[in-house]
């Protein structure tokens, strides 16, 4: 009777010495990959590090640009935009239940399980356009900043009046190099140090570029203000460059919320 209840039933016994020695199962999540040991802390550094991007130091601008009215009221949409889309992420994250579903590693996994068919392939041609256009972006702006550190300090040494010309093309590609060799390492997702890291990087600049506005508005001066409709026209800029602006303001806030395209690759 009893061996016939144990070929029947589903539970196992365990040797309690299977754990001593060390369960393989007690190594190993439900999908059956080695056991995520990330925590909110390093969740929260990912996060931080992904959305306090170079995009907030163009915010000023931005605001400048649109006015105390629309700026501010852009900022809250693409706020809610941002929390709509990463909760709906959050939720695809197992499928088809979000609690006890099927693990999906990447965005990509979000689309094949929840859509499917020719939409994968749009999807992932959208994602990998963002993501490209993004790495272009912080080429860029990291050109951009090491070209500005390096005339900063040539007119300290010769003097303004030296015009300190510097070509961003060989700090591109010192940049890219150095990228291309980051994305070589294995388990990269593993540094949760160099995340923290990262977060801290994106306070501390991020605080530069509020403490600078900060100075720049208590020294007065006529240039120093920013109206309820921002820049004004035939005082500041010609009509196409207000529109054109515009445009570009709205554009730098909606690139300094771009984070929830990775989302889910930080969950899991």
């Amino acid at each position: 009777m009893a061996r016939e209840m144990q070929k029947n039933t589903m539970f196992i016994e365990q040797n309690t010495g299977d754990y001593e020695n060390g369960d393989p199962q007690k190594n190993s999540d439900d999908d059956g990959r080695e056991k995520r040991t990330g925590t909110w802390v390093t969740a929260s550094a990912h996060i931080i590090t992904a959305v306090i991007g170079s995009g907030v130091l163009s915010l000023a601008w931005a605001i400048a640009q649109l006015g105390w009215v629309v700026g501010p009221a852009v900022l809250i949409a693409f706020s809610f935009i941002t929390y709509f889309t990463s909760t709906l992420l959050a939720d695809c994250y197992r499928a088809p239940d979000p609690v006890h579903g099927k693990r999906n590693y990447t965005y990509m996994d979000v689309v094949r399980a929840y859509l499917g068919g020719r939409k994968v392939q749009l999807c992932g041609l959208a994602q990998y356009a963002n993501l490209l256009g993004v790495t272009i972006g912080y080429t860029i702006t990291a050109s951009i900043s090491m070209v500005a550190v390096k005339r900063s300090n040539c007119f300290h040494k010769h003097g303004h009046h030296v015009k300190c010309q510097t070509s961003n093309n060989p700090f591109m590609i010192i940049f890219a190099c150095i990228q291309i060799f980051l994305s070589q390492i294995p388990n990269f997702h593993k540094l949760s140090w160099l995340s923290i890291l990262a977060a801290v990087m994106s306070f501390t600049y991020a605080s530069i570029g509020l403490g600078l506005s900060i100075a720049k508005a208590a020294s007065g001066g006529e240039h120093v203000r920013t109206s309820l409709t921002g820049v004004q026209v035939g005082v500041d800029v010609s009509g196409s460059e207000k529109v054109w602006r515009t445009f570009q303001a709205i554009g730098d806030i909606a690139f300094a919320y771009a984070y929830s395209t990775v989302l889910i690759e930080i969950q899991a």
